[in-house]
């Protein structure tokens, strides 16, 4: 998983702009009639009888059911076949807290859902901001590209991901689940947990894998807990080597300013 700097005022930064329009676009009329009028156009002139089914199966494979059941087959391949225990957790925090951080945001925004009449599903007792179902896919999307990220695999996988999330995204527009600033929050709510994630994990949570109680002794049945962080700066910075690192985890300083240091 990559360390982002700054992580913390980022994530931060994010999750406030999300709750910013989620509370514009409920509890004002600057974004609504206009969202539900774009809504309406786009279901008028693209909904057909086939489509119709493809876009309520696409939402079902998404959905938390379908998302747990992906989630849960994902880490079992990694764990029992693959016999990679961090990539294991690592996927699995990805994709639960990015997909959980949706309802947070929910329960805060509290915008109701556009008009059942309107949708080809109605949905009770769940909130409109952000999107549930695109959160899921991004978080997952992300999860994907990390697992793919400095493979020859990296760049299909993105864009991949993309495709599958836009496919996400306008299946719940189409169906009449969501206004469009609901597919944007999830992408910033989602974003902003994760990044908030790769901080306490490479502060706290990595560090510690190998010392949790009854876990760490389960997961070290399948394989090696003691893989070194990759460091992400600036946006990106290269992974630095095993032999960067000390032996607590954390990558030692750099020789150059050691050397600077030690002239002056």
């Amino acid at each position: 998983m990559p360390y982002v700097r700054h992580w913390f005022r980022t994530a931060l930064l994010l999750f406030v702009l999300a709750l910013a329009i989620g509370l514009v676009a409920a509890h004002t009329s600057l974004l609504q009639p206009h969202e539900l009028r774009w809504d309406r156009h786009l279901q008028l002139d693209t909904r057909t009888g086939w489509l119709n089914q493809v876009m309520l199966g696409v939402s079902d494979v998404v959905s938390p059911v379908g998302g747990l059941i992906i989630l849960a087959l994902w880490c079992g391949w990694l764990l029992f076949v693959r016999h990679d225990p961090v990539k294991t957790v690592t996927t699995f925090l990805v994709v639960a807290v990015g997909w959980n951080s949706s309802e947070i945001a929910k329960i805060l925004v509290a915008r109701n859902r556009p008009p059942a009449i309107y949708s080809l599903d109605p949905e009770i007792g769940s909130n409109s901001f952000p999107s549930g179902h695109v959160a899921f896919t991004v978080s997952a999307a992300i999860a994907a590209y990390l697992l793919a990220r400095g493979t020859r695999r990296q760049r299909p996988v993105a864009l991949a991901g993309i495709a599958v999330v836009a496919l996400v995204a306008f299946s719940r527009l189409y169906i009449g689940a969501h206004y469009p600033t609901d597919v944007l929050g999830s992408l910033l709510v989602s974003g902003s947990a994760i990044i908030c994630l790769t901080g306490l994990w490479h502060r706290w949570l990595q560090p510690r894998l190998a010392a949790i109680p009854v876990l760490s002794p389960l997961l070290a049945r399948f394989g090696p807990l003691d893989s070194p962080p990759a460091l992400v700066g600036g946006p990106v910075a290269s992974e630095p080597t095993a032999a960067a690192y000390r032996q607590d985890g954390w990558p030692v300083a750099d020789s150059g300013h050691r050397r600077r240091h030690a002239a002056s």
